[in-house]
């Protein structure tokens, strides 16, 4: 289904815009974005800035009228509980969609100070790529539609799964949110392990990496 069949994404309030939200927004934005709104202090941060996108360094600058149907949280989790509470205001009429690890569906609503509908997703380093792998948890309070949202937010990093119970997320984040690293480790002692074979390093790099690669491409 392409994103005219799908119809524009509507108006998300996106809360830092590093790799993970940088590559949530370009997968959004080909979908076609509502006007919508970032904040990130970073200077850097203003690049993202389109015709779809206005980006501001704080809450405060998000204007009052504007009304987004998701709030997606993208900022560091040690960050969130100076963060998140500046963001409550939106919750009579958001979903607010969380990719911070570590930080759980209760810990999130106490910060934000209200009974509020949240998504808690854990993806994995390889969504930065728009490959990886997310599993998302909704509250209680949240509703088909917006968990329909949600998902379809979340699948512009990669595939999305569901699960019903929380604390799933713990054994997930080890196994997919790892997982990578494992990986990487391989294909790096396969390169090494090349290399004092005699095989030049660019030709052993990419040995490696292709291997890994394609082994991948065959699951």
């Amino acid at each position: 289904m392409t994103g005219s069949e799908m119809g524009s994404i509507p108006p998300i309030l996106l809360v830092g815009c590093g790799r993970m939200g940088s590559a949530m927004l370009a997968g959004w934005r080909e979908q076609g974005l509502a006007a919508s709104y970032a904040v990130d202090p970073a200077p850097t941060a203003g690049g993202f800035a389109g015709p779809d996108m206005k980006v501001v360094a704080d809450a405060a600058d998000v204007p009052d009228d504007f009304a987004p149907a998701a709030v997606v949280l993208a900022v560091k989790p040690q960050n969130a509980a100076a963060v998140l509470p500046a963001y409550g205001r939106f919750g009579s009429h958001a979903v607010f969609l969380s990719i911070m690890a570590g930080r759980t569906i209760p810990g999130i609503a106490a910060l934000l100070g209200h009974s509020v509908s949240i998504v808690r997703a854990m993806p994995n380093t390889p969504a930065a790529v728009r490959q990886g792998v997310t599993v998302a948890c909704p509250s209680r309070t949240v509703t088909p539609p917006q968990q329909a949202l949600c998902d379809r937010l979340l699948q512009a990093i990669g595939t999305v799964a569901w699960v019903e119970d929380e604390a799933l997320l713990d054994p997930v984040t080890a196994v997919s949110g790892s997982g990578p690293a494992y990986v990487f480790l391989l294909a790096e002692l396969m390169e090494q392990a090349a290399i004092e074979q005699g095989i030049p390093p660019d030709l052993a790099r990419l040995l490696a990496r292709q291997t890994v690669a394609g082994s991948g491409a065959l699951l």
